[in-house]
């Protein structure tokens, strides 16, 4: 087995690391601060090509692949993890979603301005009784002629509420055709501005607060029958497929906020003195950054591992798992050590250890909680 990152790779991660130790980092306590998103900051990724790196170019990709893709969202979630975020809603799910599933048409509508940067997008799932038990969807789409009508709620959808979103990708309930069969989950695009749709209110987090993050309403939606996504009746499972790559995605989320944690409290260490001497030489503190080090590690090749099954087109559900469940428990930890090395200070806002611990719990329930990442491990034993 060669281990090494190819010519290509290396290049990916080494332009997305310049990029955000010279334009996101410095800018993220702010963010998070006002809430702002940085319009300009995702302009300036889209000009990087990094919302295309695993799509091919007939689509306005780079025809690059899932493990490029993913070491860059790692670099961008060591800056901002909102960012990360963005790239793995945007890319790893409604991008690949339409990719995967999509029509020519739909791929020439929605597709290439999404590969490109020029627009971003959502996907609804959750519902207010469907959360982990995503086949409890209440969302109904009916047939009337040559369109859709929808009615239901979606929750905690992220991106959608940004003046750059273009389109949500929903799942919903299709009443059987014949008495006896079951309903039938499928999926549908929905464009912003359609009417019936409409957004509640952007929920109030405790942090990720510049992500945008809205409930979806829709009341008697009525879209055209071209915006049925993929194959009939195949809606859960196609959403599901990509998840897949939406759990590798958090892992790198995962690493990249933990690699954050350990570069800051390794600084932080090396320069606070107590008793006479850096708090590093301490035993009870190089410690906790030797595991936290190990911890990365094991991490990043157990979503690298997963991404280059996929790239390969080998099964992975099983690696995706592992990687998400691991990837988003060890972030915790590495976060909790980061605030103890910190100490008081690590309480401060001013220090970026208070978001990275504020920030990292939700990376594990997004994408399936760490429940159901067992649940899924455990079907293969």
């Amino acid at each position: 087995m060669d281990f090494r990152l190819s010519e290509e790779h290396q290049m990916i991660r080494d332009m997305t690391r310049k990029f955000v130790d010279e334009v996101v980092e410095p800018r993220a306590e702010e963010l998070e601060a006002t809430g702002e998103y940085p319009y300009d900051i995702m302009d300036q990724m889209a000009e990087l090509g990094m919302m295309g790196i695993p799509f091919p170019a007939d689509v306005g990709g780079s025809g690059g692949d899932w493990v490029g893709m993913h070491l860059c969202i790692e670099e961008m979630s060591r800056g901002d993890v909102t960012l990360g975020a963005l790239l793995d809603v945007t890319t790893s799910v409604v991008a690949q979603e339409l990719f995967v599933f999509g029509t020519d048409e739909q791929k020439e509508k929605w597709l290439i301005p999404m590969v490109r940067g020029k627009e971003i997008g959502a996907f609804g799932l959750t519902e207010p009784g469907a959360g982990s038990d995503a086949g409890a969807t209440k969302t109904s789409a009916v047939r009337d002629g040559d369109a859709w009508v929808i009615n239901g709620t979606k929750q905690f959808v992220t991106n959608i509420g940004l003046k750059n979103a273009s389109l949500v990708i929903i799942t919903a309930k299709t009443k059987a055709e014949k008495p006896g069969e079951k309903d039938q989950i499928n999926t549908f695009i929905v464009s912003k501005g359609t009417p019936g749709f409409s957004l509640g209110k952007k929920y109030d987090k405790m942090s990720w607060r510049h992500s945008a993050t809205h409930k979806c309403i829709f009341e008697d939606c009525r879209i055209p029958a071209g915006n049925f996504l993929g194959k009939e009746g195949r809606g859960f499972a196609q959403h599901l497929a990509v998840l897949e790559t939406g759990r590798i995605s958090i892992a790198a989320i995962s690493v990249g906020m933990a690699q954050a944690c350990l570069e800051k409290s390794l600084q932080y260490a090396k320069e606070r003195v107590q008793f006479g001497k850096p708090i590093y030489s301490f035993q009870a503190v190089s410690f906790k950054l030797a595991d936290m080090a190990m911890n990365i590690e094991l991490a990043r090749n157990m979503y690298l591992k997963a991404a280059w099954l996929k790239d390969t087109r080998l099964p992975h559900t099983l690696e995706a798992a592992y990687a998400k469940l691991f990837a988003s428990e060890m972030v915790e930890k590495a976060a909790s050590d980061a605030y103890q090395i910190h100490g008081g200070y690590g309480f401060m806002n001013e220090y970026a250890v208070s978001r990275y611990y504020k920030g990292c719990k939700i990376l594990q329930i997004v994408e399936g909680t760490s429940e159901v990442q067992r649940m899924v491990i455990s079907r293969f034993l």
